[in-house]
């Protein structure tokens, strides 16, 4: 196969990697304005967190906000919203999402279970098929951000979201340590070669403040992997400290009671569309 120049118009190969592939549409009965993933390179950072952050500031600012729950063996936003059990309503024709306390619609496998603990052991073709009908199947009436938690790494669902789903952007999670450095430039080089657009970073864990005199505290060292990172032209946008307060109210799953401005900078470039 000769090597390709991006013009799928004028491509005479088949079986090109960069092909156009349509879109998927929602249902009749949805319409969804901006959608965002949230992504990393490895698990752990952040990136549910994040995404809860995400959704509950702008539900707060007065947007109609859903979010999608696509890492579909390892769920973890129903938690941080005490939505527990078989909560996702279905009927013959549509799916219904589970609502946060405050209106957020949330879609989960987790939220399609019996219970919190049974597993759902599928392959990747099962998974990004699901994860297709998660945007297509499911009335989440009128929405103006979509905010997807995504699994970690580049696998199959990132591949089927990015290819499949109108993403307006991504957000990338990270941690201030050199190891996750390495594997985020592996998201910042997928989403390239996607042609998607990376709003900006957000470094998770990035101080801890003096109890004292509000002095930020970087536990983890000097800002080398933060340098690392902006090598690759995606520049840090927020930080979030470690904070006890929120890892209180993940387990009472109350996070849209988290105040915080740290995100405001990512919030202002969401809100701008660019």
């Amino acid at each position: 196969m000769s090597e390709c120049n991006h013009d799928c118009a004028s491509c005479s190969q088949g079986d090109c990697a960069s092909r156009k592939i349509e879109k998927l549409k929602p249902n009749e009965n949805t319409t969804i304005k901006h959608c965002y993933a949230v992504i990393s390179g490895k698990g752990g950072v952040g990136k549910s967190l994040v995404t809860s952050l995400l959704a509950s500031a702008m539900n707060k600012k007065g947007y109609n906000v859903a979010i999608v729950d696509a890492d579909i063996t390892g769920p973890s936003v129903p938690q941080a919203f005490g939505l527990k059990g078989k909560m996702a309503e279905s009927d013959e024709t549509t799916i219904y999402p589970a609502l946060s306390k405050h209106g957020i619609k949330i879609m989960s496998a987790n939220l399609l279970m019996p219970d919190d603990e049974s597993p759902i052991i599928w392959r990747g073709p099962m998974i990004a098929g699901f994860v297709q009908q998660l945007y297509t199947d499911v009335t989440y009436g009128d929405v103006d951000y979509m905010f997807i938690d995504m699994p970690p790494g580049t696998g199959d669902v990132p591949l089927t979201i990015f290819q499949m789903y109108p993403i307006d952007g991504i957000i990338i999670v990270t941690t201030p340590q050199d190891l996750v450095s390495m594997v985020v430039k592996k998201s910042i080089n997928m989403a390239k070669m996607m042609y998607i657009n990376t709003l900006g970073i957000v470094e998770n864990m990035a101080y801890i403040k003096c109890p004292k005199c509000d002095e930020k505290i970087k536990i983890f060292g000097s800002d080398e992997s933060r340098n690392e990172i902006e090598k690759s032209g995606i520049k840090v946008v927020a930080e979030l400290p470690i904070d006890p307060a929120i890892s209180q109210l993940v387990d009472q799953g109350k996070i849209e009671e988290y105040e915080t401005d740290a995100l405001n900078p990512l919030l202002e470039i969401i809100e701008s569309g660019k």
